[in-house]
């Protein structure tokens, strides 16, 4: 019996009802290039198999791999990659100019690291379905001026039309995780609401402003803009980063670089 790996996150879906709810979530068709990350032990991987006939997937522990060829012979054709998701290249994966439907129970430890690989590869990628910890998710769908708001609800925003799907909790899976899940859907935008000059400024902006999110935009930006500046881009310096839409910090990186 394999024994989930702590190092690798590992917390294995088990609850066949939200497996059926993740699958109808996502839809999937026989024509469509679908990749699934870490699928272990393949409770989402051979669902997904019996309605598209043919899957991707990357997998880290070797362990499990094994199983996952054996279980899926008779299912479809299954790709497995063996490796680190967070060094693999979609270009080095994929030949064909389809783009791809990511879908994942991800571990804990590598979601934030893992979106944000993935948003620099986003002109491959469809949408993504994801199982996050629920308090991830809550801080990716975050409006301005709630406390969840912050640095990776601005950047997932600016790429992506972000939906938070249904709650999963931790009875769903085996080992029972400590905190709820949650289901998102992020799908990049076709054509962005509002483009940042220079994305790499912009993501250092709003870097910077939410390090010290308790101090005022003026405080945590001063090395970059002016209280006066602020103003005649009809932003209060007096208010905080979480009250800040993604389109004003836009706003404001293209006005500073």
């Amino acid at each position: 019996m394999h024994m989930p790996r702590k190092r690798f996150g590992q917390n294995f879906l088990t609850d066949k009802n939200i497996i059926f709810k993740i699958i109808n979530a996502v839809n999937p068709k026989p024509s469509e290039t679908l990749l699934e990350i870490g699928p272990g032990f393949g409770a989402l991987t051979l669902p997904l198999l019996e309605t598209c006939k043919k899957l991707y997937a990357v997998e880290l522990d070797r362990d499990v791999i094994p199983h996952l060829k054996i279980s899926a012979e008779s299912v479809g054709e299954l790709i497995l990659h063996e490796g680190d998701v967070l060094k693999f290249k979609f270009q080095d994966l994929f030949s064909n100019l389809q783009k791809i439907r990511c879908i994942g129970n991800l571990p804990y430890n590598i979601s934030s690291p893992l979106i944000f690989h993935l948003l620099e590869q986003r002109e491959w990628i469809y949408d993504m379905h994801f199982m996050l910890q629920k308090e991830m998710v809550n801080r990716i769908v975050a409006k301005p001026g709630s406390k969840e708001y912050g640095r990776i609800s601005v950047m997932v925003q600016y790429f992506c039309k972000v939906e938070k799907l249904f709650i999963v909790k931790p009875t769903a899976f085996n080992p029972p995780p400590k905190v709820d899940s949650a289901i998102i859907r992020l799908k990049p935008h076709e054509k962005l609401p509002v483009i940042a000059d220079d994305e790499k400024n912009f993501a250092d902006l709003v870097r910077d402003a939410f390090n010290q999110r308790r101090k005022t935009i003026a405080n945590s930006l001063k090395k970059y803009i002016t209280s006066e500046k602020l103003r005649e881009l009809d932003i209060d310096p007096k208010i905080r980063a979480e009250e800040l839409s993604v389109a004003d910090f836009v706003r404001m990186a293209n006005n500073l670089f």
